[in-house]
């Protein structure tokens, strides 16, 4: 499916997420059997109730793990969310990079957008800033950000390798990247690869585990993988061949 197509299919499910505030990426999707809430789905990936109540509004259910479990943050530093939807992951990282830090979100969806401001704006989060843009072409400069999270999206973006060169270029050496996402146990069928939910409920775009490892150590990082959730298949996501991968990649 092309570029196009695909982008018009996140950013209509995602911006009606944003919107209701009250839907899982996979809660009307063929591919998943939870009835899971928000909070019920952050707490069984690894947020802790005080993470879940920073910003509640942020909290759409979205992950598929937490990145920040894993990430040391200092303060001062400057880290980036590679689609931070409505803030959540973006928000509990700038509680840590304190007022001498930042942290930069960025999402492809408005809604998402506008979202994450407001939510910024009632929670006086002034250390944050939220950008429209596509990960797959940051608008960031080269060597500019100390940490970079990323909770259940690159599986969404049809070229994954761009997103990981762009990552590359952006951290400063040594910078560190913690990834959370969704990757395939075994290939999809055709059909399955073009169905509009799988897509936007993070299957239909997923390639195969050791493919994904292998397209981040290309681009020149060094990749160490930290654990792998394949109970989430049987939570989520009605026993599709899949698991919740979550990884550190180090630019040296």
């Amino acid at each position: 499916m092309d570029k196009k197509k695909v982008t018009r299919i996140i950013q209509e499910k995602y911006g009606s997420i944003a919107m209701s505030g009250s839907s899982s990426c996979c809660s009307d999707s063929s591919c998943c059997g939870s009835l899971l809430s928000n909070e019920d789905i952050s707490k069984s990936i690894g947020y802790s109730f005080g993470e879940l109540n920073m910003v509640p509004e942020s909290n759409l259910g979205l992950g598929c793990g937490n990145p920040l479990a894993y990430v040391k943050i200092n303060e001062g530093d400057v880290v980036l969310d590679l689609g931070s939807g409505a803030g959540f992951d973006t928000f509990i990282a700038a509680q840590r990079v304190g007022m001498s830090g930042k942290v930069i979100g960025i999402d492809i969806t408005e809604e998402m957008i506008s979202k994450a401001r407001e939510n910024a704006k009632k929670y006086n989060y002034e250390n944050v800033e939220f950008k429209l843009g596509d990960i797959e072409q940051l608008p960031l400069a080269d060597c500019s950000i100390d940490k970079i999270i990323s909770n259940c999206v690159i599986n969404l973006v049809p070229n994954k390798e761009n997103v990981f060169k762009e990552a590359y270029r952006v951290l400063k050496t040594y910078g560190r990247a913690y990834i959370s996402d969704i990757v395939l146990l075994e290939e999809l069928t055709i059909e399955q690869r073009n169905d509009s939910n799988l897509i936007a409920g993070c299957v239909g775009g997923a390639i195969l585990r050791d493919e994904y490892l292998e397209m981040i150590k290309r681009v020149g990082f060094e990749v160490n993988v930290i654990s792998e959730d394949k109970e989430i298949s049987e939570r989520q996501y009605n026993g599709l061949k899949l698991e919740s991968l979550k990884l550190e990649a180090i630019k040296k």
